[in-house]
């Protein structure tokens, strides 16, 4: 059966990128926001003038407050902060969907309340429905502008995942498929992390050697705590691993990067937090990833420095240089 209507929960830019992605495939997209004036402009401007201003948005995108609209849609993608995910969930679910629409978690987060990764979360409010997860190097700016994209679609069941793929198959949007959903999963949780921490070296004006180690050595730690997850250690080879590593912590669009700079510059969390516009999901995540690492007992000394440097008050310059004074080892190790 030929999807043909489609909803994306969460009208910020990743979700308004995705809604017009899914628009130029040809499906009938309904854009699910909390806010009224986003919503209007859209609808009456083919504008999200407050999260992607320069984008005009296709004919095929209607945005809706009402979460009531999404009953008979097909696919639906999640891409709301993992913080609110659980109350839109419980909300869609009381909107009662078909067991055969397709959801997708597009959010690059943990639940706060449990601990699940968004694929477990989907579970638990749908478990008849196919799950699927997409991740890997796409800033929504440049998936709003059509410039070349390649992610990764997991699921268990590969069926969904082809279907899925279908989907986001453009000339300019390419995909590949994976059962991997756990480790696609924690590396789109993990990178948010590292690229607080490269932001910061940034700030501070560390130099690109001690950057690229930093990335490096991320790379090392999101590895072992994936597959102490249930992960596999290929997947973090991959797009939604080092792919989505590199991008999120090289841009100068990465919201997560933005946040580390300007805590390298002496800005506290706060104001870090303040200066932005939309949820920055590594700040959040450095504390679930740190506490998925103790119950793991896996040794993540990046993931604990962050951790200190964003709730613990521990100033980003000692952060970085008890790092580099660690006791010596072997990099295999």
């Amino acid at each position: 059966m030929d999807l043909t209507k489609a909803a994306v929960l969460g009208a910020g830019s990743w979700g308004t990128a995705l809604a017009l992605t899914l628009a130029d495939r040809g499906l009938d997209v309904i854009l699910y926001g909390n806010e009224e004036a986003v919503c209007e402009d859209v609808n009456s401007n083919r504008r999200n003038s407050k999260y992607l201003p320069e984008i005009e948005l296709p004919e095929g995108i209607t945005a809706s407050i009402q979460i009531g609209d999404l009953a008979d849609r097909e696919f639906i993608l999640l891409v709301v902060p993992s913080q609110v995910a659980r109350i839109v969930l419980q909300q869609l679910a009381e909107v009662g969907i078909s067991e055969d629409t397709i959801l997708v978690s597009c959010t690059k987060g943990i639940d706060p309340d449990t601990g699940e990764l968004m694929h477990e979360l989907l579970d638990e409010f749908f478990p008849a429905n196919p799950i699927a997860v997409l991740s890997g190097p796409s800033h929504a700016e440049e998936v709003a502008q059509r410039m070349a994209t390649l992610a990764t679609i997991g699921s268990e069941n590969p069926e969904t995942a082809a279907r899925v793929q279908e989907v986001f198959t453009l000339p300019w949007f390419r995909t590949y498929t994976s059962s991997d959903i756990v480790g696609i999963e924690i590396g789109s949780v993990v990178k948010n992390i590292f690229a607080i921490c490269a932001g910061a070296a940034d700030g501070l004006g560390l130099g690109d050697n001690a950057k690229a180690a930093l990335v490096t050595r991320g790379l090392a730690e999101m590895t072992r705590l994936g597959v102490a997850r249930g992960g596999k250690e290929e997947t973090f080879r991959g797009l939604s691993g080092i792919g989505d590593l590199i991008v999120t912590c090289y841009s100068s669009l990465s919201r997560n990067n933005r946040v580390g700079r300007l805590l390298g510059s002496g800005k506290t969390l706060q104001e870090a937090i303040d200066a932005m516009n939309q949820v920055a999901e590594g700040v959040p995540n450095a504390k679930h990833a740190y506490n998925m690492a103790k119950g793991l007992n896996v040794r993540t000394p990046i993931i604990d420095q962050a951790y200190a440097v964003l709730f613990e008050e521990k100033p980003t310059g000692l952060a970085l240089k008890e790092l580099l004074e660690r006791d010596p080892r072997s990099e295999n190790d």
